[in-house]
């Protein structure tokens, strides 16, 4: 889809996801952060928790938008190289951002490889991706439904009433739960650092998150209906609103929650996801209001390219170290902060340096736009 015919509303529904996690991600000091920027602990929903499923929603809704065309097809050889092509290098990108965390003493260190976590936040986007492509070019859309509602309630399934094999019982706790035995069967030790017992990005939590993946495509597909406006509008925002009320309920049985990506959770964030695109289509592409969008639009049209730049240049910052005057050893992550930002309140300030990144990304992006620089994976 070129610039002419391209649906705004859906890139700046990315754009704000993409330039959200850069926010969220990057504080100042991991020490000085606004509740609402930080995850929950485990069970419930802060908005830094919505980003993540915003982001695979809408990798649904633009499989729709791009695959439609050729959607009678089916799914070709070629087709099908494309997809597995694009998965692979997204895969590989985040393979390669968790290995440039590494010291660069350790980078090639048989036994700090041996522990290098696999799973995460593009290894995720990729399989979602990889799945959701493959069902939307051999299913129909009564199927998908179908698809997503035996995903989700064969997941409450698994999660509520099979044993754990190391505890005989079935658990939802952190490192007790199936989905965190099946991460190190698996992965082993190549799991995430700050645990290394369990993964929020696991294999087994990638299975609902299939089915966020699916309701972007069916989100996509009401979306593009020759329907007139106000009656997607409507549909779009009833749904959400049942979604959100099924989430809810759901999560008195099956907690809202992020790392073990549960059933009721998927329902929760894809509802108010589809209630966000409502208003984005409202004011954007049906009432016009575009102006105030375009930085939105820098970044939702080269989303991979800025969330992998990010990460290099935050990690980056972070592994270049050097001595003070003062003989302290500082990274130059850390000088800018404490010289750039200090003599403001520390929470504050701390977002600040976050915005700042946002912001430095955002003049990039604006170049390669008005360039017409869109770097594709």
């Amino acid at each position: 889809m070129n610039l002419t015919n391209r649906i705004y509303s859906i890139d700046v529904f990315r754009g704000i996801t993409v330039a959200a996690m850069i926010l969220v991600n990057n504080p100042g000091s991991w020490e000085h952060v606004y509740p609402p920027l930080l995850h929950a602990h485990w069970n419930g929903c802060t908005p830094t928790d919505l980003i993540f499923p915003f982001f695979l929603f809408i990798v649904g809704v633009s499989i729709h938008i791009a695959y439609e065309p050729r959607r009678d097809q089916g799914l070709t050889k070629e087709a099908l190289r494309k997809i597995l092509k694009r998965a692979l290098i997204i895969f590989l990108l985040g393979i390669a951002l968790t290995w440039y965390t590494i010291p660069v003493s350790n980078m090639f260190n048989a036994e700090r490889l041996a522990s290098m976590r696999i799973p995460g936040v593009l290894q995720r986007i990729s399989l979602v991706f990889l799945v959701s492509a493959i069902l939307y070019l051999t299913t129909n859309w009564l199927q998908q439904i179908r698809i997503a509602i035996a995903i989700l309630l064969g997941y409450y399934v698994i999660m509520n009433f099979v044993p754990v094999p190391d505890t005989g019982h079935a658990s939802l706790e952190p490192s007790d739960n199936l989905g965190a035995w099946l991460d190190r069967l698996i992965f082993g030790r190549h799991l995430w650092a700050s645990s290394k017992t369990w993964d929020p990005e696991g294999l087994l939590s990638t299975l609902p998150a299939v089915a966020t993946g699916i309701l972007g495509m069916l989100t996509g597909k009401l979306f593009t209906t020759k329907a007139e406006a106000h009656q997607k509008l409507v549909w779009l925002f009833f749904t959400g609103a049942m979604l959100i009320f099924a989430g809810l309920a759901w999560g008195l049985a099956f907690p809202i929650n992020k790392a073990l990506w549960t059933s009721s959770y998927v329902l929760y964030a894809a509802g108010i996801a589809m209630q966000m695109l409502a208003v984005l289509h409202w004011l954007i592409d049906v009432q016009g209001f575009r102006s105030w969008s375009q930085p939105f639009v820098y970044y939702g049209t080269n989303a991979i390219f800025v969330f992998v730049a990010s990460g290099f240049l935050a990690k980056t910052m972070g592994r270049i170290r050097f001595t003070t005057g003062e003989g302290r050893e500082q990274s130059v992550w850390g000088w800018l902060f404490e010289n750039g930002y200090g003599w403001m309140e520390p929470t504050f300030a701390s977002f600040a340096f976050a915005l700042t990144l946002v912001l430095v990304f955002l003049v990039i992006l604006r170049a390669m736009y008005n360039r017409k620089i869109f770097i594709k994976v």
